[in-house]
């Protein structure tokens, strides 16, 4: 069985309907997610992001976990009974079991410390539920390229970075945080901060993307002009395929180095916690919307906001978008400052890096900007 897990999860494709493959993947999937889950709940001290657990219904997170574990079971022991890939089944199953031994939606959660070391377990499987629930839905239902499947070319090397860049979400918080603090600490002003904090949530709103995409922009501007930022830059393009889970794949030093950034003038501007919180969900979503295999262009607005059209075009290996459309928001800042693409077309032909020449796999993408001799 694991060596047939094993093959199956080095392998890329379409699923088959009929064979129990896909009823499978997902009994598998939720049982992954349950078992972790579980074992969050056992030490939330050490599995769970502080700033996530105080906003948490724990009533009802059991029941999601509920409604996971008998969706799994209940798939699994379906396959397994038709005799449909029984060895991808049976371990979706083992592992709902293991779930349900070791307490299942019913572990308690006692007072602990609030102030130890952890990794972002909660937020990992969180996101990767939510993201997958809804981006994958969306994008069977406005297809770019229909004959991409889920499962395509490199995913695994995406999903290792999912994986790493959510697991290490507190050592992204704990670094950033010292090096705004330290790097910007100093151009906090009670005046500006207190005329922030005044404006209506709207304008707020408005404001903090609007700071944060020209501090992206031209962060992101520099990662393409300047040779040492392009080394880790390049890992982020070097994606082939545009999908939910493309935008997943960057190096953690660019991620660290983006971050710092962005956050500067937001923490240096003083914007309030409930501007800022609505940013992050925008932010969010953008980030993996932008990537996704969906045709989407909104007509005008596409020369105000960006789009996955835009943003697949600065992926694009075609001559005429190289080094353009440098935006994560507001399309307009490319258009202002002459870097938006020009073409006839209305979408690109190929993804990645000109010339292919970064090497597929987590672990080699994490050393290629101290290895690569370009």
């Amino acid at each position: 069985m694991l060596d047939k897990l094993n093959d199956f999860t080095a392998s890329h494709g379409e699923l088959r309907p009929g064979r129990g493959h896909i009823s499978g993947v997902i009994a598998l999937s939720l049982g992954i997610l349950c078992f972790l889950g579980v074992l969050a709940f056992h030490f939330p001290q050490y599995l769970t992001t502080p700033q996530l657990r105080r906003a948490y219904n724990v009533d009802v997170i059991r029941t999601l976990m509920f409604a996971a574990l008998v969706i799994a079971g209940g798939l699994s022991l379906v396959n397994i009974i038709f005799n449909r890939s029984r060895w991808l089944s049976s371990a979706a199953f083992l592992l709902v079991t293991s779930a349900a031994l070791l307490g299942g939606h019913k572990v308690p959660v006692h007072d602990f410390a609030d102030n130890t070391p952890y990794i972002g377990l909660d937020w990992f499987i969180l996101d990767l539920l939510g993201s997958a629930l809804i981006f994958i839905f969306v994008e069977k239902l406005f297809a770019l390229r229909r004959d991409q499947p889920i499962f395509r070319a490199e995913w695994q090397c995406d999903f290792h970075h999912f994986i790493v860049n959510h697991m290490v979400v507190g050592f992204v918080l704990l670094a950033t945080n010292l090096l705004v603090h330290r790097l910007f600490g100093w151009a906090a002003s009670d005046g500006i901060r207190g005329w922030v904090q005044g404006l209506n949530f709207w304008v707020a709103l408005f404001l903090i993307i609007l700071v944060a995409d020209l501090v992206q922009y031209w962060t992101h501007r520099a990662y393409h002009e300047v040779p040492v930022l392009w080394r880790l830059h390049a890992v982020h393009h070097s994606v082939k395929s545009m999908d939910w889970m493309a935008g997943s794949r960057q190096h953690i030093l660019e991620l660290l180095i983006t971050r710092t950034l962005v956050l500067a003038p937001i923490y240096v501007l003083g914007f309030s916690k409930e501007v800022i919180d609505a940013y992050i969900v925008i932010v969010g979503f953008q980030a993996v919307f932008n990537h996704a295999n969906v045709s989407v262009r909104l007509g005008p607005l596409r020369y105000v906001l960006v789009t996955p059209n835009f943003h697949h075009w600065h992926h694009s290996q075609d001559q005429e978008a190289l080094d353009r459309n440098y935006a994560a928001h507001f399309a307009f800042i490319d258009y202002l400052f002459g870097t938006a693409v020009k073409s006839d077309r209305l979408w690109p032909g190929k993804y990645g890096v000109l010339g292919d020449y970064v090497p597929n796999g987590f672990v080699k993408q994490l050393k290629f900007p101290f290895t690569w001799k370009g």
